[in-house]
């Protein structure tokens, strides 16, 4: 799924005192950042099934997510000062002491963190984790790091250090090194909060009320913290939270369908959490206890997602019919007028919001994905009805996941054509039409108001 969130939550993060925060925010944090570098595991899945971070305080919480996802945004630099830092590598036996030294830079360079809070609880974290020996080394580091490396941290070249050589070669490769410079400088920024409205025409009241402005594009911006379930609206179901980006190839296929949608089947594959199919629910009057509107038609793999997804659509007063089902296999009694495939991918137009990407993603997997991906397109072909609709999307910014793949579709599939994206469906974006007329947002996009995900969508139709 390319929804960063599920309708129901956000990352957004308070700033806390960070001089205030107890000792177990910091050992929360490291258990984090330890998930993500040392055991593959994604951060915002660690931290949901973390015991010790459910046991913080409010404040404590938000503190310890804030230095995970600092870090591993920074993660880069910070390891090259490190670097400067030390007269020699550390041993493969001390990764403890590396990640509390990551996190005591991160503090000082990046949060603001009172030199004496950041050097002091770094010190008292690495002796409980039993490496008393260390303690002189990680108080020298710190305290020369306090001195000299804010300096240093001027001179780097930060959107390089910061993006792992893969994704630096892959995306200069397709959108040229001026573009992905100011991709990679996006990742570096804490991104705002987007929400859709179940009644779109309703986006500058509820921009008012909430504090926001309304995009381009229909959705609204917020900025600050707080609970995502005590703001206004949420739980009247008037909102949901979905980037900008991820709320338009819904749009597109929306609009390549008749106004008129009594009787009309529509399918979202892969559609857990539910943003898209809470879309096209709102959009096509498929609301509880209405008659008429379309037929939705959510499909996923994950009875537990979808469970979420039937939560999701429930508070919001929309309605849908869920299926658990591999798409691969999936054979339903009749084809559908119109079909949004959300495919599985390695998400890294989300950098932004998900810093672990880039630790957690390789070339591999892309590979795999893109293999995955075409399975998926050739199985939607067949259950798209002569006339009808596809849009394949996905939130990742590799070529081999987005142009390469309906390029390859279209080939196999002659009896597809392309249906090309207009700015103006897109709130006038015109940088994000593609050559090929196909949805190709980045994150820079919107840069001079927050930047936006970096997303992929191709329309197409079944012409026999």
């Amino acid at each position: 799924m390319s929804d960063p969130h599920p309708p129901h939550s956000a990352a957004r993060t308070d700033a806390p005192d960070k001089a205030q925060v107890t000792p177990g925010a910091r050992t929360v944090a490291l258990d984090l950042l330890q998930a993500v570098l040392r055991k593959g595991r994604p951060l915002d899945d660690t931290l949901e099934r973390s015991s010790a971070n459910t046991r913080l305080e409010a404040r404590d919480r938000a503190f310890a997510r804030l230095l995970a996802v600092t870090t591993l945004r920074r993660l880069g630099q910070i390891d090259a000062l490190i670097a400067t830092f030390l007269d020699r590598p550390l041993k493969a036996n001390a990764r403890d002491v590396e990640d509390i030294l990551r996190l005591g830079l991160c503090q000082l360079l990046f949060l603001d963190t009172p030199a004496h809070a950041a050097v002091d609880t770094s010190v008292r974290l690495v002796a409980g984790r039993g490496h008393s020996f260390a303690r002189g080394l990680v108080n020298a580091v710190l305290r020369r790091a306090d001195r000299e490396a804010r300096e240093r941290v001027a001179d780097q070249d930060a959107p390089r250090l910061n993006t792992p050589d893969w994704l630096w070669q892959s995306w200069c490769r397709s959108y040229g090194e001026v573009p992905s410079r100011a991709i990679a400088e996006m990742h570096m920024r804490t991104p705002p909060l987007d929400i859709t409205l179940r009644e779109p025409e309703s986006a500058g009241i509820w921009a008012e009320r909430l504090g926001g402005a309304v995009l381009p594009t229909g959705s609204v911006r917020l900025a600050g913290g707080g609970a995502i379930s005590d703001m206004p609206g949420y739980d009247e179901g008037a909102w949901w939270v979905q980037d900008a980006a991820a709320s338009l190839p819904a749009q597109l296929l929306m609009n390549a369908v008749p106004a008129n949608h009594g009787g009309f089947r529509i399918a979202d594959l892969c559609a857990a959490p539910g943003g898209k199919t809470a879309q096209l629910a709102a959009m096509t009057g498929s609301r509880n206890g209405a008659e008429g509107g379309a037929e939705i038609h959510a499909v996923d793999t994950s009875p537990a997602r979808l469970r979420k997804h039937d939560a999701n659509l429930h508070r919001l007063g929309l309605k849908s019919r869920t299926t658990v089902a591999d798409v691969l296999s999936w054979r339903p009694a009749q084809a559908f007028d119109a079909i949004l495939l959300d495919a599985p991918c390695t998400a890294t137009g989300t950098l932004r919001r998900h810093p672990d990407i880039a630790q957690l993603k390789t070339p591999d997997d892309v590979a795999r994905l893109a293999r995955l991906q075409e399975a998926l397109l050739a199985a939607s072909a067949h259950l798209v009805k002569p006339g009808g609709v596809l849009v394949y999307c996905t939130c990742s910014l590799e070529a081999e996941e987005g142009v390469e793949q309906t390029a390859r579709f279209l080939e196999k599939h002659p009896a597809f054509i392309r249906l090309p994206v207009r700015a103006a469906e897109i709130g006038g974006i015109e940088a994000a039409v593609s050559a090929e007329g196909d949805l190709r947002t980045l994150p820079h996009h919107l840069g001079e108001l927050g930047g936006m995900d970096g997303f992929y969508a191709a329309r197409l139709r079944r012409s026999e």
